[in-house]
């Protein structure tokens, strides 16, 4: 496997165990996009342009998901929940973590 370096900011939460549920760490988006960025952004590796450091939560988060209106500015109010539902099905929220980086300090 090949070595890559990536930068998450200093308060963002190790990342948790294979199948372990989502702490938002930020490792599987800096290294790679997920098929719903990649149709957005028209890039496969990271950092995804859509993961976004949340002060207040102390961890990060998908504005693909958050806030698709964000990135997807003709997107109507009304269409907003169903892109997230479509969203969160691509990124397979709350399925819990699906990233097999080993990660150094």
């Amino acid at each position: 496997m090949q070595e890559q370096i990536i930068h998450l900011h200093p308060a963002a939460p190790a990342k948790p165990a294979e199948g372990q549920p989502c702490n938002g760490c930020g490792v599987c988006c800096a290294l790679e996009t997920c098929p719903a960025a990649r149709l957005r952004f028209l890039q496969a590796k990271g950092p995804c342009p859509a993961l976004h450091w949340s002060a207040a939560e102390q961890r990060y988060r998908c504005g693909l998901l958050a806030s698709p209106r964000a990135y997807f500015g003709w997107l109507p109010g009304f269409v907003e929940p169903l892109v997230q539902r479509l969203v969160a099905r691509w990124i397979a929220a709350g399925q819990g973590c699906d990233c097999s980086a080993d990660v150094h300090s």
